[in-house]
């Protein structure tokens, strides 16, 4: 029973590493983009290859984003409990988990799925792992907007999984991720700002103070809520789309609203947890209105 216990323990503690809630979020909008590359059903075998494939790159990553920051995240309340920042899991060992998993990931989309794929999603990891966690990350305030484009990749390689090119509907919804990122980070920023100001990151509330960072707040969700209207603009999608993404603007920009207005950590945290259900039915929305204007 005591091997099996460690080896769960070990197991739980390598699955941390890929911060899997967050990973999560990154598939389903590539999956996301997957069906919306086709007027069909995307091809199953394609489907699960490039799920896992890109599962397993992010897993990388995160990993090497959680090596990077161990020092940073022991002195925060929200990730001291990390492996890493507790020291139950060794650098090398790090190491070894990220490339195996990221090495397999690379392996499986280049074969089973297509090398644009495998190149797409290797550049997205180092994006996130290199640019933005070890140069961005700690230089800049700006280290979230600038360095968003990584995290909003995902629906570019699921379309290019199904359709071996990358079109500009896909960058489209790019996009909606790279003005969504900002609104969601700095909420979260905002009531956490006393463990970021232990971290030593120059994270936009600590360096421009909570005013400034719920203004930029509410001007990123005000264009965030423009750049959803594009797919509809552009013929990609229906009425349907069109109502959701107008509702959810007018709660998510409400709730910016009062943010600015009327500030609260609690409100900060409710917007925080709102935006992640904001662009799980986003693209849920893009989906349903996808398959009801072709079938």
């Amino acid at each position: 029973m005591t091997t099996l216990t460690a080896s769960s323990n070990r197991f739980t503690q390598y699955w941390a590493l890929t911060k899997p809630r967050v990973t999560q979020l990154a598939v389903f909008c590539a999956v996301i983009g997957m069906f919306l590359a086709t007027e069909e059903l995307p091809n199953w075998k394609i489907l699960i290859a490039a799920t896992v494939g890109i599962w397993l790159l992010a897993g990388a990553a995160f990993a090497v984003n959680c090596l990077v920051e161990r020092e940073i995240d022991s002195r925060m309340a929200r990730t001291a409990r990390r492996p890493m920042a507790r020291g139950e899991i060794t650098v090398l060992q790090t190491l070894v988990f990220s490339g195996a998993i990221g090495g397999i990931g690379m392996w499986i989309l280049y074969n089973l799925v297509n090398p644009l794929t495998m190149w797409l999603t290797f550049a997205t990891f180092v994006g996130y792992a290199v640019v933005y966690t070890i140069i961005l990350k700690p230089a800049t305030p700006q280290n979230i907007v600038i360095g968003g484009l990584s995290g909003a990749m995902p629906p570019a390689l699921g379309w290019a999984a199904v359709a071996n090119d990358v079109p500009m509907q896909a960058w489209i919804l790019v996009l909606i991720i790279f003005v969504w990122t900002p609104p969601h980070f700095w909420a979260l920023a905002l009531y956490r700002r006393d463990d970021y100001a232990k971290s030593g990151l120059p994270m936009l509330p600590i360096t421009h103070g909570l005013k400034f960072t719920q203004f930029q707040i509410l001007l990123y969700t005000i264009a965030l809520v423009a750049t959803t209207l594009l797919p509809f603009a552009v013929q990609m999608s229906g009425l349907i789309y069109l109502l959701s993404a107008l509702t959810l603007g007018a709660i998510f920009l409400r709730r910016a609203w009062q943010l600015y207005r009327h500030y609260t950590d609690v409100l900060a945290r409710k917007t925080f947890a709102y935006s992640i259900i904001y662009l799980s039915l986003l693209f849920a929305a893009l989906l349903v209105d996808h398959y009801v204007r072709f079938f």
